[in-house]
């Protein structure tokens, strides 16, 4: 048996983070937004002794149950009472690593996806989702994707209106980001600007584009310890050529900006790819489970 399921990034129209909690984690509020940018993921099953084996294309990535694709494979296994199988999976990345685009999440909800179909075990998506809270807080939003509203440590998900088709260029700087250093630099009683949650997902409601982009923001950017020059040409960059609006994803270093128009959308392309290694001209995608 096998098949193959895609694994779509992660990108965040805004980011906002309320409170550290009781139990050590943020009280998080973001809206979500998957692009067609994405990981292949082939699984395939044969008779064995429940090995489970992972291999990608990227040789500095672990395999096996250190890898997350390969956690999620354990884990749905486990629930699903599956014996006497072994699992090999092979991923083929395109998302960056370490790039706040939820690579290695999306990786271990398309496995939960793909286990499901593979297996024909008929758990629901808010089955799936559950699963994935055990494995990374993006996780339960990567089983369904689409446009979402994001609380909790991201895992109490709320589905939102679809964002207009739009054109998406995602430009990764080079630097490391460190998320618990981030986190630790961030004072949430003394954030000075927050981003417009309401009204973003206000506009998503009215189908309104313009609106949307003019509301993206990410509290992030204003506590990187490193590459915060990189981050604010690439936005400029960004909107210098027409987009309708510019944000950092997550905890970095990926910056992205939405457009309306293919040909403005290629035009900043082009011109950052002058620039970067890693940048991606990709599109929205709408929920896919």
């Amino acid at each position: 048996m096998e098949t193959l399921v895609h694994a779509y990034a992660k990108l965040n129209l805004s980011l906002d983070v309320l409170y550290k909690r009781p139990d050590g984690y943020h009280e998080m509020k973001m809206v979500m937004q998957s692009v067609a940018l994405c990981d292949d993921i082939s699984i395939a099953c044969t008779d064995g002794d429940g090995e489970i084996s992972v291999s990608t294309n990227r040789r500095y990535l672990p395999s096996g149950d250190l890898n997350s694709a390969g956690k999620a494979a354990r884990l749905f296994m486990d629930i699903a009472g599956i014996r006497g199988k072994d699992v090999a999976i092979s991923i083929l990345k395109r998302i960056p690593v370490c790039a706040g685009m939820a690579g290695g999440s999306s990786d271990a909800a398309a496995v939960l996806r793909g286990m499901n179909e593979l297996f024909k075990t008929g758990f629901d998506r808010e089955a799936l989702k559950k699963m994935g809270e055990s494995l990374g807080s993006d996780v339960p939003y990567c089983v369904s994707g689409g446009t979402a509203l994001a609380c909790g440590r991201g895992e109490k998900l709320t589905d939102l209106p679809d964002i207009p088709d739009c054109h998406i260029v995602v430009c990764k700087p080079p630097f490391p980001v460190s998320t618990p250093t981030l986190f630790s630099r961030l004072n949430c009683s003394a954030i000075k600007q927050r981003p417009d949650t309401d009204g973003l997902i206000s506009a998503l409601e009215n189908g309104d584009l313009t609106g949307v982009g003019r509301r993206m923001f990410n509290v992030f950017e204003s506590v990187l310890p490193q590459g915060g020059n990189d981050v604010e040409h690439i936005k400029s960059e960004l909107i210098n050529h027409g987009a309708l609006g510019a944000s950092m994803s997550g905890t970095g270093p990926s910056v992205f900006g939405i457009f309306d128009d293919a040909a403005s959308a290629e035009s900043a392309y082009k011109s950052l790819s002058g620039e970067y290694r890693e940048c991606f001209l990709t599109k929205s995608v709408k929920k896919f489970l």
